[in-house]
């Protein structure tokens, strides 16, 4: 049986829960893992989604910034959460399925949001770029250590890089722009490689083709400028990825009432 695995960067939970039920009907998630969920543990609503019909709920939250989730269907045998650099933030989270979920053996979700990394791409002047460029090392050190891609194991969200010159919608003007700096895309491909991990939408998009899931709010006509990036991701072990059977980049949720600046990336896996 297939199961649809959903990642969006929802930009506040509570507040866009009207557009997460509206996807839930139009495109039927099994599993569902959200980025900037912004609420405390306490205040997540987890009666809405046990509502929805996800009742298994593993929730990594801090008031009004950041927060991560993972809502499902299907129940999962373990939830582990883990700190980077030391700042207290909610960033990660991870839970395990039994087999016949997302393959034919037990399989470990990690849902992550990178750090941004403001706007100057220099870590001397601009502690949350120096922030986000240890988070990417931590990340890199920790899948080496752990060889946590040597099994069957998915990552999947807001890991605010656009790696490939067709993950954004100008290559040469978005060269000094955090998300497409250069020192950004060399440790994203170092974190990458530590697995090594299967970039899954570049499977079904070849990498010579646009590819966008976030549009910038600052554009009064998104849709027509088109001025994207991609900085949502979804990566497999090498043993899961031949699972992964279709990719959807729900790009009109961007144009939804009070949308996120991000879009649902829903892959479907067959066991």
């Amino acid at each position: 049986m297939a199961t649809r695995l959903a990642t969006w960067n929802i930009n506040s939970v509570r507040l866009r829960m009207p557009l997460i039920e509206d996807f839930i009907a139009q495109h039927k998630p099994d599993i569902i893992a959200l980025q900037e969920t912004k609420c405390r543990d306490a205040e997540f609503p987890s009666a809405d989604f046990k509502r929805l019909g996800f009742p298994h709920v593993a929730i990594n939250g801090q008031k009004g910034y950041h927060g991560v989730c993972v809502a499902s269907r299907v129940p999962f045998t373990r939830i582990d959460k883990r700190e980077f650099c030391e700042k207290g933030d909610a960033r990660h989270i991870a839970v395990t399925f039994e087999p016949g979920v997302l393959s034919g053996d037990a399989a470990t979700l990690h849902n992550f949001y990178v750090p941004a990394g403001g706007d100057e791409p220099d870590r001397d002047i601009n502690p949350k770029f120096a922030h986000k460029l240890d988070f990417l090392d931590e990340m890199e050190a920790w899948f080496k250590k752990e060889a946590l891609a040597k099994g069957h194991a998915v990552l999947v969200g807001d890991l605010n890089i656009a790696p490939l010159e067709t993950d954004v919608w100008d290559h040469k003007k978005m060269l000094k722009i955090v998300s497409h700096t250069a020192v950004e895309v060399e440790r994203f491909g170092r974190v990458q490689g530590s697995g090594p991990w299967v970039d899954v939408m570049r499977r079904f998009v070849p990498p010579n083709e646009k590819l966008f899931t976030w549009w910038s709010y600052r554009s009064a006509n998104w849709a027509e400028a088109n001025k994207g990036r991609r900085l949502d991701h979804v990566w497999t072990s090498e043993k899961l990825s031949p699972h992964a059977k279709s990719l959807e980049v729900i790009r009109d949720a961007r144009g939804w009432e009070r949308p996120s600046d991000h879009v649902p990336v829903v892959v479907t896996f067959v066991p």
